[in-house]
């Protein structure tokens, strides 16, 4: 079994150019989302070298590249608030925060091994555009303070909107007139020249810049930048368990864990697009959770997959997981000679930074559009952005999912019922032989022929019934399951209820076309026990021929039945 990625070296120049440029990109972007998530700009700076290498190195996506994001910083920011605060000091809190970070890694790792890559992207769309958009919103409320020089108030986004006026009124205009800057160079960055310098890299130098040279005598320095970062190794950080703690450190895991493989499937179906190749959804999953696991282990933030550098790092020329790796250890170089340079960095341009990431992250295309196509799928975007921004994310894609799912099996149901047929004449209903219209039409109407086509749903359960008992008059009844690929447990109950009835009422009762999967699972819930085995049919034609003749013989039996009544008794 073949557990890391085979490094190629045929793209060298191009994956090691790919590699520097995502870098570059990257830089910027690790500094703000560490300060962002609470845990410091080292703990950004280690988990986009340590997220980033070894997912490369274990992962199943070779042109990915994987480091702290959006989505992630989202919700390590929330567990690293909540530890934080039910902790005895902050340091207890951190440590139990990048636990959580571990237990995230550990959850990939089981969601790789259990093959479940495929399934985590099958989510309906209005639920992943209503989710990313939530947190897009998360991201924009969390840098409003840091924006306007203020400290972010405890309580997420429903804390920042209580303390929206107090930040307001103390809002610092030079730190403020920085992150404008910020943005303003983002928003308005030549598109020409992003392949060259990242519009990011540009606004953090520009910023800094100007902080020091215009600022100089102002307290901006010593109240907003990030501070000194220590060259060297990260500290490990063993995993820290408080009883009280555990059950919410577990399930801050698991959301943690299932966000990531979200958002890094998701990306690496951009690269796949990109490339012109086919990620391995579940290696990448493993080599996403070791790299987690590690991450946590050395005290740096969760990452994922991450569309920006991954789509960088391709234009630029990378195709393997060296180009990974080689952005990981250009990142390493910076941190451990470089890093005192970035001690001046206003936290003011990394909170623009940030922001522009969660404008970027809401999906302002679908919602654009959406109400246009379906009120219904208009409404679950916003309950899931409602949901994800003011109760909990998990909660949001859960509520989503379900009421997803509710709609289309109510569609599905609506078209599976027009499949559900009881025939008793030759009508147009279903496409007949002429030589099965003419046995039907013989019968007159005493043949109830059943027809289902397509997946039986446990929808379709009401429509079997209701076929059924529309028609009460009949002699033998006809179960054709010919072109019923997939028969669900509700729908069989439903169709064993009409068999039961029939045989109840003395009728006889033949099943056609039961084959495979469908004929297994009604001899395991005991239908075949009912019907005799000379009634279980492969064809339409056989049954019919026989529902025919049981009629004629029930016909000539009653005319016997009714002249022996009438005869003059000895």
């Amino acid at each position: 079994m073949q557990i890391t990625n085979t490094i190629h070296f045929r793209n060298l120049k191009g994956d090691i150019f790919g590699g520097l440029t995502a870098a570059v990109v990257a830089l910027p972007m690790a500094l703000a989302f560490g300060i962002a998530s609470g845990a410091g700009a080292s703990a950004g700076l280690w988990g986009a070298i340590l997220v980033g290498f070894f997912a490369a190195l274990f992962g199943g996506t070779p042109s990915l590249i994987s480091e702290p994001t959006g989505p992630m910083t989202v919700i390590v920011t929330a567990v690293i608030a909540e530890l934080v605060a039910k902790s005895p000091d902050q340091e207890t809190g951190l440590a139990m925060a990048f636990t959580v970070v571990m237990i995230a890694g550990v959850f990939q790792i089981l969601f790789g091994v259990l093959r479940l890559g495929k399934y985590i992207t099958m989510l309906p769309y209005n639920v992943i555009s209503g989710f990313m958009t939530g947190i897009g919103v998360i991201l924009i409320f969390l840098q409003i303070a840091p924006f306007i020089g203020q400290e972010t108030p405890s309580g997420g986004v429903i804390g920042v909107i209580k303390a929206f006026p107090e930040l307001t009124t103390n809002i610092s205009p030079w730190e403020t007139l920085l992150g404008v800057i910020t943005l303003a160079i983002l928003f308005f960055y030549p598109v020409q020249l992003k392949n060259i310098v990242p519009p990011q890299l540009v606004a953090l130098v520009i910023g800094t810049a100007i902080s020091l040279i215009f600022f100089k005598d102002m307290d901006i320095r010593t109240i907003a930048t990030i501070g000194e970062i220590t060259p060297g190794l990260p500290k490990l950080q063993m995993p820290t368990f408080t009883p009280e703690h555990l059950r919410l450190m577990f399930v801050n895991g698991m959301v943690l864990g299932m966000v990531g493989s979200i958002d890094c499937l998701l990306t690496c179906l951009v690269s796949d697009s990109l490339t012109r190749t086919e990620h391995k959804s579940n290696k990448e999953l493993i080599g996403q959770g070791v790299a987690n696991l590690i991450t946590g282990l050395c005290g740096g933030i969760a990452g994922s997959g991450a569309t920006t550098a991954t789509v960088v790092s391709i234009q630029a020329g990378g195709r393997t997981a060296l180009s990974g790796i080689s952005r990981a250890l250009a990142l390493l170089i910076v941190v451990l000679w470089a890093a005192p340079l970035t001690s001046g960095i206003p936290l003011a341009v990394l909170a623009g930074i940030v922001l522009k990431v969660g404008i970027d992250i809401i999906d302002w295309g679908f919602l654009k559009r959406v109400h246009k196509i379906s009120w219904k799928a208009a409404g679950i975007v916003y309950s899931v952005v409602f949901l994800t921004v003011f109760v909990d994310l998990m909660v949001a894609v859960a509520v989503g999912v379900f009421i997803a799912n509710i709609l289309t099996i109510e569609r599905l149901e609506e078209l599976q019922s027009q499949s559900v047929k009881a025939i008793t004449d030759a009508d147009d209903q279903i496409v007949m032989t002429e030589e099965e219209k003419q046995i039907l039409d013989l019968a007159n109407g005493r043949v109830l022929l059943f027809h289902l086509s397509g997946p039986m749903i446990f929808g379709v359960a009401k429509a079997i019934s209701r076929e059924h008992s529309a028609i009460g008059s009949y002699d033998v009844l006809i179960v054709d399951l010919s072109e019923v690929p997939i028969l669900g447990v509700t729908s069989s109950l439903a169709i064993e209820n009409a068999i039961q009835e029939a045989i109840d009422a003395k009728r006889d009762v033949v099943v056609v076309g039961a084959t495979g999967k469908v004929k297994r699972r009604l001899e395991k819930l005991g239908i075949a026990g009912l019907i005799p085995g000379h009634h279980w049919m492969g064809d339409r034609l056989t049954a019919l021929k026989e529902g025919l003749r049981i009629v004629r013989q029930k016909q000539i039996s009653n005319y016997e039945n009714i002249h022996d009544s009438v005869l003059p008794s000895n």
